[in-house]
């Protein structure tokens, strides 16, 4: 699909999340508009709220736990807006795989990539949505030993029976895939199962800890347990992972779960650098919506250690080959290569929207290093769309003031590979 680009900025223009099919032609205007001097060129910033805060809003698929991740209604806003179904969108910083299972939901093909191999555990199963039956059927099988311990202390976070169940799962799981046995519900238990470990509710395996996005130290959990003066209760993991199964699929159409399907069969999920993505096609991605690691703000390694463990990776030499440049010059200078890449495997006419946020307490605005790199790979810049809203409660949690810390707005500098772009 060919969407122009004058269109599209006036659609961004005149757009209302309240009242989204306002017509072109009406002479009301929802979004402010802003301009930034990049390089000596004038650009336009759209500000305005043109996807919900609000997680709940969207797909209950969706719902799992990963750090410095997007609302689905990021990726939903421009998949609708600048593809149809059939379209190929792609994400080479994948996450938890939000881009890729909104795509598929709307019947795109996809293409998913992300070095942490963890990606694709937690996004690939979910393009194949079992039956609830079959899981509990499953589970069953499942022979699940409570008297055996960990390869490591896991005491601070487990309940003895817990802790052997929990190995014994991972004991099963990584047999089954070691021997090239694991199949689309062992991979929809492991992905459940991963995003179970841990977390401040009675729904985790783990006794009380922080938000389950990332998982704290074993030092840092004892800590933690004896300030709350607690120890870890029996939680019954074959239960929890058939509530969390019930949840995810809660509100799931039919015609979603088979678009979904068929986006999985004919979908890409690599762990590939993104600079180096030799398995896509010249000009085949008629649409990215991505967003990579900024800076150092977001330790992934170390968030991400219990669910390597658990999956059997090596967390070390995952941690190494992940982008956390400690100066905007060197992110600068990776994120360069991976919009060259990008314009290789873009259709002409094609869309890249490229989030980014605001770090180190809002003193570095990474949007306005991204436009010059888009604009050296060979894209037009159309603008910087600035999404207005109201911040989480996992930030709450952490005692993270947006306004002062961390990534305050989402900020899509949004590309296209050919035309005048929104150069004012």
């Amino acid at each position: 699909m060919t969407v122009k680009c004058d269109e599209v900025i006036q659609y961004i223009k005149k757009f209302s999340l309240k009242g989204q099919n306002i017509s072109l032609h009406e002479d009301i205007s929802k979004t402010k508009l802003d301009h930034i001097l990049i390089d000596g060129k004038r650009y336009t910033q759209f500000i305005n709220e043109f996807w919900s805060s609000k997680q709940r809003q969207g797909s209950s698929i969706h719902e799992i736990s990963y750090r410095a991740c997007f609302k689905p209604g990021l990726p939903n806003f421009f998949i609708e807006l600048l593809t149809e179904e059939g379209d190929t969108v792609y994400d080479p910083f994948s996450g938890r795989g939000t881009t890729a299972v909104e795509a598929g939901l709307l019947g795109r093909n996809i293409i998913s990539n992300d070095i942490n191999p963890l990606s694709k555990i937690l996004t690939k199963p979910r393009f194949f949505i079992p039956k609830f039956k079959d899981v509990k059927e499953r589970l069953c099988q499942i022979h699940l030993d409570t008297k055996i311990k960990a390869d490591l202390d896991l005491s601070m976070f487990y309940h003895p029976k817990t802790e052997g169940e929990l190995v014994s799962l991972r004991h099963y799981l990584n047999e089954r895939q070691n021997n090239n046995e694991e199949d689309n519900l062992d991979a929809w238990i492991r992905m459940v199962a991963t995003t179970r470990l841990a977390g401040h509710s009675k729904g985790f395996f783990s006794v009380y800890t922080l938000p389950p996005n990332q998982a704290v130290s074993q030092e840092r959990q004892i800590k933690i347990n004896c300030e709350r003066n607690q120890k870890p209760e029996y939680r019954d993991i074959r239960k929890l992972i058939l509530r969390k199964s019930r949840s995810l699929i809660r509100n799931v159409k039919d015609q979603e779960i088979e678009n979904l399907y068929n986006a999985g069969i004919k979908g890409v999920f690599m762990d590939a650098d993104a600079r180096e993505t030799y398995f896509i096609e010249d000009e085949t991605v008629d649409l990215t919506v991505t967003s990579p690691p900024f800076l150092d703000v977001v330790q992934y390694h170390k968030d991400n250690w219990l669910r390597c463990w658990f999956n059997a990776i090596n967390s070390e030499q995952v941690s190494k080959k992940i982008t956390m440049s400690r100066t905007v010059e060197d992110w600068c200078a990776v994120m360069q290569d991976v919009f060259y890449e990008l314009y290789r495997i873009t259709k002409k006419d094609g869309w890249v929207a490229f989030e980014v946020g605001e770090v180190r307490g809002g003193k570095i605005k990474l949007d306005e290093y991204v436009v010059p790199l888009g604009i050296n790979a060979g894209f037009s810049c159309v603008g910087i769309l600035i999404n207005s809203q109201e911040f989480t409660k996992t930030s709450n949690i952490w005692g993270v003031k947006n306004n002062n810390y961390g990534t305050n707005t989402n900020r899509v500098v949004l590309f296209v590979k050919g035309g005048g772009g929104g150069i004012s």
